[in-house]
């Protein structure tokens, strides 16, 4: 049956943004982040109806990524206007590195571009439209990635972020998607349906269509379960956060911008870890990995131990951590100083005595190598006449097998043991098919295709003691035959780095 105006899901729905609504002083205004979508069309209705069109705008971000972006943006606009309610909308183009997924590139752009319309009209509160199976969906993701408490928190009902114009708020944060739907169809809403929420290739695309629905079957309550995780998470994450604040008031120098190395080897390793990845928050840093922080501190110990803080760098993220006269500090990472970018690559080296094997798992590097047949294309990828993956790792093929940049014959796979390396320095590839083109350092052709230093440390695969394959590189052609049997079948090499969370 149709829910009638008056609801149980109406209600719910108007009941929670008048939470969020008596929070605020009676004459701030209110920003929607509003992509037409279900959610967001219904937040902003219920919000226009509680708190009155004139206390509110609408945010609308172009990100130009489908084929439908412009009549979004056109539907966007006459709903608001529909409600009398003040629009806005800006474009951003996503640039994606390597490495980094479409989603997670869309999302940094949207919140700068939401972030500034707010700026530029003096709004100070940002209201977004997850909801709890959002929610749900992100601790599960971060429960694969095997993030720390931090992550396991998800999504705060409300935060603000260091140097952000306005709170972001999610009034809607503790209702099921299935109540919003309710609420959309009783009031007779129309939305975009974003062609792309059906892809699976996404990893919260794949949850939300193939896991959940399994889930709920089998675990009825188990959105509430995951929320309370997060909640538990959150509220754990707040002690780590206040003991790293009384470790940073015994360890900080230079106004906040650098760290008693004594001070910070005192600690154990868990407080140590602890109190870094903290003092990176407060400073504006990319968070980084479990793995490089250990390997950081690490060499901040042995260096403590040798009397040697002056050669002391390691890069992360576009800057790099000193260690000098008794300071640990952070600076920008294109200083004349070259940067040393294997400093935090992994130092064990991994063999592989290759039987055919798809799959090698190499959690040392957070990855995976896959070997599969380009010919058969085994993995239901693309066809070898497809196009280059925009990723540059290979999965889809170039124009043609034998010209692939990450194909080889099967017999170069078994001349010699395979093995993964890290980056020693100085370790050079030929990329070109031309023969007797020259061999180049992976330094030069990293920074010609804009990879960045941080995302360089990538485990390379051995043919014996020849360098055969470098992630985002490809294939060294310097390793192949120069005859090749065209009968010959060929393997094409994938480097898979473990989920991207978006």
């Amino acid at each position: 049956m149709t829910p009638t105006a008056d609801s149980p899901a109406d209600r719910l729905v108007l009941e929670a943004v008048g939470v969020a609504l008596s929070a605020l002083p009676a004459s701030a205004r209110i920003a929607v982040a509003f992509s037409g979508g279900v959610d967001s069309s219904v937040l902003l209705d219920a919000t226009v109806r509680v708190a009155g069109a004139s206390r509110c705008v609408a945010l609308h971000v172009h990100h130009g990524l489908s084929a439908h972006a412009d009549e979004w943006l056109a539907h966007c606009e006459a709903f608001a206007r529909e409600r009398g309610v003040q629009f806005a909308a800006q474009r951003v183009e996503v640039s994606c590195d390597a490495g980094v997924s479409v989603e997670a590139a869309a999302r940094d752009a949207r919140y700068r571009a939401l972030d500034a319309m707010c700026a530029t009209r003096g709004v100070h509160t940002l209201w977004l439209a997850q909801h709890a199976d959002d929610q749900a969906e992100t601790v599960l993701l971060q429960l694969l990635r095997g993030a720390g408490l931090a992550g396991l928190a998800a999504m705060a009902p409300e935060y603000l972020p260091a140097g952000a114009a306005a709170l972001r708020v999610r009034p809607l944060l503790h209702l099921l998607r299935a109540q919003l739907e309710q609420y959309a169809s009783a009031r007779d809403l129309h939305w975009i349906d974003d062609e792309s929420n059906a892809d699976t290739r996404y990893a919260r695309n794949a949850l939300r269509h193939e896991v959940t629905p399994a889930l709920a079957v089998h675990f009825p309550g188990f959105r509430d379960a995951l929320a309370r995780t997060a909640a538990h998470a959150a509220s754990a994450q707040r002690l780590l956060d206040d003991l790293a604040r009384i470790d940073l008031e015994g360890a900080v120098s230079d106004a906040g911008r650098a760290l008693s190395h004594d001070a910070l080897l005192a600690l154990d390793d868990d407080r140590a870890l602890n109190l870094l990845r903290y003092w990176m928050r407060t400073r504006g840093l990319v968070a980084a990995s479990t793995a490089r922080l250990v390997d950081a501190l690490r060499q901040l110990r042995e260096v403590g131990a040798a009397g040697e803080g002056h050669s002391l760098r390691i890069d992360h993220a576009g800057q790099a951590l000193r260690s000098y006269r008794g300071l640990v500090y952070w600076e920008a990472g294109d200083s004349s100083e070259p940067a040393d970018e294997t400093a935090l690559s992994t130092r064990e080296i991994s063999e592989l005595a290759w039987q055919g094997e798809v799959i090698w798992r190499l959690p040392q590097w957070r990855g995976t190598f896959v070997f599969i047949d380009a010919d058969t294309n085994r993995d239901g990828g693309t066809s070898a006449n497809a196009r280059t993956d925009s990723d540059g790792d290979g999965e889809a093929a170039g124009n043609a097998a034998s010209d692939d940049p990450n194909t080889l014959p099967l017999s170069v796979l078994r001349r010699a043991v395979l093995s993964a390396r890290s980056r020693s320095g100085g370790e050079r590839m030929r990329t070109s098919a031309a023969p007797g083109s020259p061999r180049r350092t992976l330094k030069n052709l990293f920074q010609e295709r804009g990879i960045p230093a941080w995302k360089r440390d990538v485990p390379l695969l051995y043919v014996g003691d020849e360098l055969l394959f470098v992630p985002l590189l490809g294939v060294n052609r310097a390793a192949l035959p120069e005859q090749v049997d065209a009968a010959e079948p060929r393997i094409r090499i994938i480097w898979r780095e473990d989920l991207l969370i978006a």
